[in-house]
């Protein structure tokens, strides 16, 4: 875990990265929330980044959730108003630990693109082998056949990442299994929602997130407070998009309206 300072901080936000990424490679957003009055608190996920643990491996998703917990009680600790941003997978993890941990309350909540379906599904026999594999060998690994050229059109950002090998390529079945798990428990009805004020932003052709699914869970949520935006032609990696600076706006013009 890590933060970085703002020099006359007005509020607090937690970034969860997105699944075969880490912290290094929102740099750009860092700095943008950083220069806008917010401190800045980020780590790697397990398995992912500068992790030491397994890379591409979990055991649980609960890892996931509990390592965001650590994140966001260190932010609050700045006792100002505090922000959860989470994109893909952070998505997706900020949805459980929000189902989860009903007693920490935040200010509000930012959702890029959340893994909630996926585009591209495995052939049904390795869909059905996987259950078998997740009980024998759940760290087998395979191709997550996640590539960044699906994630965005911005072409210094696919330069910089073909030679990043902190970039995790390989997964394991205990990872996919956990994944496909969680997603269908955060279709589920729920009402945790009700009262936090929600930003979901979606990439409009989205190569990587089943964007309908999104929209399905959006609609199904009771909120007294929630809105969602989706950018036409970007890609997945919306903050990494060459219209990122409009989409930093809208997010921090959603912040700023709470503090």
């Amino acid at each position: 875990m890590w933060t970085w300072h703002a020099e006359r901080p007005v509020g607090t936000i937690v970034i969860v990265h997105g699944a075969s990424e880490y912290h290094g490679r929102y740099k750009w957003l860092i700095e943008m929330w950083r220069n806008a009055g917010y401190h800045v608190v980020m780590g790697d996920l397990p398995g992912q980044g500068t992790s030491t643990r397994a890379r591409g491996h979990i055991r649980s998703f609960q890892e996931y959730i509990d390592t965001v917990d650590e994140w966001i009680e260190h932010a609050k600790s700045f006792r100002l108003p505090t922000f959860l941003l989470g994109h893909s997978m952070g998505g997706l993890i900020s949805i459980e630990w929000m189902k989860q941990y009903t007693h920490t309350k935040l200010n509000g909540l930012i959702l890029s693109s959340p893994c909630l379906g996926l585009q591209f599904k495995p052939k049904k026999l390795m869909d059905f082998a996987s259950k078998g594999l997740n009980v024998l060998a759940p760290s087998f690994k395979v191709e997550s056949g996640l590539s960044i050229e699906l994630a965005t059109r911005n072409q210094a950002v696919i330069e910089a990442d073909s030679n990043d090998s902190l970039y995790v390529t390989k997964v394991s079945v205990r990872w996919y299994r956990e994944l496909i798990k969680n997603i269908d428990a955060a279709m589920q009805p729920t009402n945790v929602f009700k009262s936090i004020p929600l930003l979901l932003m979606q990439a409009g052709d989205d190569k990587i997130v089943d964007k309908t699914r999104v929209i399905k869970w959006f609609n199904g949520i009771e909120s007294t407070n929630k809105s969602y935006r989706e950018w036409e032609e970007l890609y997945h990696e919306i903050f990494n998009e060459p219209e990122r600076e409009d989409v930093f706006k809208a997010a921090r013009a959603f912040t700023d309206q709470y503090i």
